[in-house]
């Protein structure tokens, strides 16, 4: 063998660089390095900045102020898979900054972090792109991004992964989208229930809570409840509940319970399998306020529906009902009194109520809360409507004065309910009379003053229904009541105008209220809104026409006629026709008018005549309805004008037997018998 010759080494060519081994302590400096055309540079400067930016916020915004971000996005799609699989990491770290998700957006980088969902990617990379759209999808811009890049097919697929936090991720970003009608719809086509339906078996409770939240928001859409039931989802759910380890979910799970419950078919099948008793049993026995509550609010959806009432019903559900009245939790509470208020509609459960239930309501009119109120009055106001025995029993169990008291609340809700409640007892006198006891006219003052259109209403109807006599008449007219009660009769809505209107009719049944009420211009009102074709109602042309009836004068001055049933008294005078919008002038302003050459002012005067006083201070108790002395100023201008055809006669002020003259407008008049004996005489038109 030849002898080995040492082979000497060649010199490294002088164009290639030496390798560098660089360690930095500058944020900035890597930040540069995102920009090298390297691949293992560029895959261990995404590596520091991954674990900077776990260390927390301030350093994400470090590295969005460095500018990190835009060379970022663009390694999303670099060929080298370590880099990308880096680039996503930080994507998903990052994107839990406010500021930094407003530059994602700007930057339109949606489409290429969906890319990285795709099922050939590493599960890693699945990781940390889902983490990025859950943080993204938290904003409603970013969620139609994600919507029309076509990201909810991928996030449903990846529910499948066997990796739990992919499946967290990606269930979390599906509950932030469905939060949008049009993902709803998607969720449907592309069957989505079925995938989220298996994670309710997952052993990580963050990932059940997640997607019984989904299923809470997309069974508002009947479709998707439909699709739960067919894929046995109730099943689950009642298994739920049977599991007291899992109590931390019961809440989510009963939401989706009650939306599921709005459909009589799901119904059905729940209480056929018994699902229906476990659910009421589980409500009235459990512990938790929430759960209660949620279970109360099942039932209220569901009892919507007539059928699912009538099968409630059957399931004696009442007695679950009263029993969480007796919470100590006021949501609970308020949950079980709407759910009363639902099921109201059943008449077999009203007459349960009559005897429990009532008396618990009332009890809660007494609450600290005034949402308990308002949630209670309303049980009330659905128990007592066309129910006569159930008004019973709220005023035998002491309700007229919570009722009352609730007219002061600052909650609208309960102060209409509470309204509606009275007006329904006030249906019967007896409990009408003890209402009127109860300060009634002086407490509706407050809600006929409200600014609340509901409010407003239910009062005007409280007072139709308390204001049946002159007492409770003349207490409302001294309390100040009245002019609210006008005022009401301009309103724009045509239920207060209405109800307005009917509580006018009603008050005006006595002549000092009614005159009170035109004094208020109470007549002027109505007749402007009887004029429009749109305003006018029934009540307003009855109210109109009562108000009339108590001022016949002005009745005869503007229709020209009178009914049989209108009987006139002293006071009554004739003024002659006045056309639409002419306002009637009173006596007190008639007689202090000189006489005139116009057609005289005809009055009915029944009294004798009385020697006149001496001076026009004694011109007292001018008024509608009596007749009073005549004053010594009008006789002189009588004797020194005996020559002029007519005179103006005021309220109370007779006319010598002599001085009597055919009026000037050509109407008839008659003489009194009555009149003639007692040297007195009286006018009554008979004909036009």
């Amino acid at each position: 063998m030849g002898k080995k010759i040492k082979k000497e080494v060649e010199p490294p060519p002088k164009d290639v660089f030496d390798p560098l081994m660089i360690e930095s302590k500058k944020a900035a400096t890597v930040v540069l390095m995102l920009n090298s055309p390297e691949e293992e540079i560029l895959a261990k400067a995404c590596e520091a900045i991954y674990k900077f930016a776990l260390k927390g916020e301030e350093n994400k915004t470090t590295l969005l102020e460095l500018g990190a971000v835009e060379p970022l996005t663009k390694l999303l799609t670099h060929e080298d898979k370590i880099v990308r699989r880096n680039a996503t990491m930080i994507f998903g770290i990052l994107a839990s900054n406010n500021d930094v998700k407003k530059l994602l957006r700007e930057l339109d980088v949606m489409n290429s972090v969906i890319a990285q969902l795709a099922p050939e990617e590493e599960v890693v990379i699945h990781e940390f792109a889902s983490l990025c759209l859950a943080n993204m999808s938290a904003e409603y811009t970013s969620k139609v991004q994600i919507f029309e890049h076509g990201g909810l097919e991928p996030l449903i697929r990846l529910l499948s992964s066997p990796d739990p936090d992919v499946k967290k991720n990606s269930m979390e970003c599906i509950y932030n989208l469905v939060q949008d009608f049009q993902c709803r719809a998607k969720l449907q086509e592309l069957n989505a229930i079925p995938p989220i339906l298996d994670l309710l078996k997952s052993e990580y409770p963050v990932i059940q809570l997640l997607a019984l939240k989904t299923l809470g928001v997309i069974t508002n859409d009947k479709e998707s409840r439909i699709m739960l039931r067919d894929n046995q989802g109730l099943d689950h759910l009642i298994k739920i509940l049977e599991t007291k380890e899992l109590n931390d979910l019961h809440i989510e799970a009963l939401a989706v319970i009650a939306n599921c419950l709005e459909d009589m078919d799901t119904v059905v099948q729940i209480q056929q399998t018994g699902g229906l008793k476990k659910l009421l049993s589980f409500a009235e026995n459990s512990t938790i306020p929430d759960i209660q509550k949620n279970a109360a609010k099942a039932i209220t959806k569901a009892a919507y529906d007539p059928e699912n009432r009538k099968l409630f019903h059957e399931q004696e559900v009442e007695k679950c009902l009263v029993a969480l009245l007796g919470s100590e939790n006021d949501g609970t509470k308020i949950a079980a009194s709407q759910a009363i208020s639902a099921m109201c509609e059943n008449s077999g459960s009203k007459d349960f109520f009559n005897n429990q239930g009532i008396p618990q309501l009332i009890q809660l009119l007494k609450s600290d809360n005034e949402e308990v109120w308002e949630a209670a009055a309303l049980a009330l106001a659905h128990l007592t409507t066309c129910n006569p025995a159930n008004a019973n029993a709220a005023a035998e169990a002491d309700g007229i004065d919570p009722l009352i008291n609730v007219l002061s609340s600052k909650r609208d809700g309960a102060i209409a309910n509470a309204a509606t409640v009275l007006t329904n007892m006030a249906m019967q006198e007896p409990l009408r009379l003890n209402i009127q006891n109860h300060d009634i006219m002086h407490a509706i003052i407050s809600p006929l003053r409200s600014a609340n259109t509901v409010v407003q209403s239910k009062a005007a109807l409280a007072v139709t229904a308390t204001a049946c006599d002159v007492e409770a008449r003349t207490e409302l007219r001294n309390s100040g009541g009245l002019e609210p009660l006008v005022e009401l009769l301009r309103s724009k809505n045509d239920e207060v105008r209405k109800h307005a209107s009917w509580a006018v009719m009603v008050c005006a049944g006595d002549e000092l209220t009614a005159n009170e009420l035109c004094r208020l211009r109470a007549l002027d009102i109505l007749e402007e809104v009887n004029v429009s074709g749109t305003r006018k109602n029934k009540f307003s042309e009855a109210a109109y026409n009562k108000l009339l009836n108590n001022n016949l004068s002005l009745k005869y001055s503007q229709t020209g006629y009178l009914s049989s049933s209108n009987i006139i008294n002293d006071g009554f005078y004739d003024y002659g026709r006045i056309n639409p919008g002419t306002k009637l002038l009173p006596l007190k302003e008639l007689c202090l008018q000189e006489p005139s050459d116009l057609r005289a002012v005809l009055l009915i005067n029944s009294k004798s005549y009385v020697s006149p006083p001496s001076s026009m201070e004694d011109k007292s108790d001018v008024g509608y309805g009596r007749s009073i002395s005549s004053s010594s100023s009008l006789r002189r201008s009588s004797k020194e004008k005996n020559k002029k055809n007519s005179y103006h006669f005021s309220a109370g002020f007779g006319s010598p037997i002599e001085d009597k003259s055919e009026p000037a407008s050509g109407r008839n008049t008659v003489l009194s018998k009555s009149a003639t004996k007692e040297k007195g005489w009286s006018s009554l038109p008979t004909s036009r």
